[in-house]
């Protein structure tokens, strides 16, 4: 059975930290690309970063680069968002998701993810 288990949300003041940790188990972690997504209430999903299997390439969209880190422990089964400089227009809840390092699509395409976790809230106060 995969599971996707995010935690380390929560409520922080603008400017602040965060660092969110997605925990995989029921497959070879190591074969899967993996990909963080947000969802505010009224708005779409959107895209925040992504990790390819073996950590070698890294994507995000302008509105996080240089303030977000995403990063994989293999070993542990375990993918990272470190979010920095944190804003107001942060808050959402926070979601991981696999795909397998066969697909070609862009790692920022939804559709080409199979499983999702069921997410972990991250407020920022301003």
């Amino acid at each position: 059975q995969v599971q996707l288990v995010e935690s380390g949300g929560g409520l922080v003041q603008a400017g602040g930290s965060l660092r969110l940790s997605c925990a995989a188990s029921g497959r070879d972690f190591s074969s899967y690309d993996m990909g963080w997504f947000r969802q505010a209430p009224g708005k779409e999903r959107e895209f925040v970063a992504a990790i390819t299997w073996g950590g070698g390439h890294t994507a995000y969209p302008d509105s996080v680069k240089g303030r977000f880190t995403i990063s994989r422990d293999n070993a542990k089964n375990t993918v990272y968002l470190q979010m920095n400089s944190l804003k107001p227009e942060d808050t959402a809840g926070y979601y991981c998701a696999d795909r397998h390092y066969s697909r070609r699509g862009s790692l920022s395409d939804q559709d080409q993810y199979a499983y999702w976790g069921q997410g972990t809230q991250v407020t920022v106060s301003s």
